[in-house]
């Protein structure tokens, strides 16, 4: 029997495995934004993030192609362990969240422990472990079943390693596409206030055989 796993948007669940290329955008300038396109080159999500004060942006808004808010992701402040939380669509006031992202360890200076709870259901929750900076993490449902991963993409034609604004969101069968690319919106804006960003971690984590 499958456990039941949380749905943001139910047009995002497939009965097959995903591969997403995630292309980050606008590096050096005053803005941060994601691309999302899958295996056949469609632009599937974007996210932009545009303004002076990018990293204090509080609220991320996941869209589709047409522009619809899919998923908006807020940071809770105060909070010691940088913790986000996630509302279905466009949030409105006195809307509850659905979820909530939070840092829960740091295991090593390139490695972090994220911990995600959904409110309605504490049985059911996710961790994502791995090095973020490095495109490397894995996201565990609590039966520490596999439902998604970020990866390193390698260029088919010249089997050489592309470069870290470009990566793979591999999702499985019956997990929210939606869902999976929404806490890589909030893996990046933790990655961005943590210590082990900006090359700390080159040498600590190197790309899996099963690539």
């Amino acid at each position: 029997m499958n456990m039941q796993e949380l749905i943001v948007q139910d047009e995002y669940v497939y009965k097959e495995e995903t591969l997403l290329t995630v292309l980050k955008t606008s590096r050096f300038f005053s803005g941060d934004g994601f691309v999302v396109y899958d295996c056949k080159g469609q632009l599937v999500f974007r996210f932009d993030s545009y303004g002076p004060n990018t990293r204090d942006k509080e609220e991320l808004v996941l869209m589709n192609t047409n522009g619809r808010s899919l998923l908006t992701l807020r940071k809770k402040k105060p909070s010691l362990h940088q913790r986000w939380e996630g509302f279905k669509g466009e949030r409105k006031d006195g809307d509850k969240p659905i979820f909530n992202v939070r840092r829960s360890s740091i295991i090593a200076r390139s490695r972090t422990t994220v911990a995600v709870e959904v409110h309605d259901n504490p049985n059911m929750e996710y961790l994502i472990e791995g090095c973020f900076p490095q495109r490397c993490c894995k996201i565990f449902n609590a039966t520490k079943k596999l439902v998604a991963e970020i990866r390193r993409k390698v260029d088919p034609t010249t089997s050489v390693m592309l470069g870290k604004e470009v990566f793979m969101l591999c999702v499985q069968p019956d997990f929210d596409v939606s869902f999976a690319m929404g806490l890589v919106l909030v893996l990046d804006q933790i990655n961005g206030e943590n210590f082990f960003d900006n090359g700390t971690t080159e040498t600590s984590v190197h790309p899996t055989t099963e690539d």
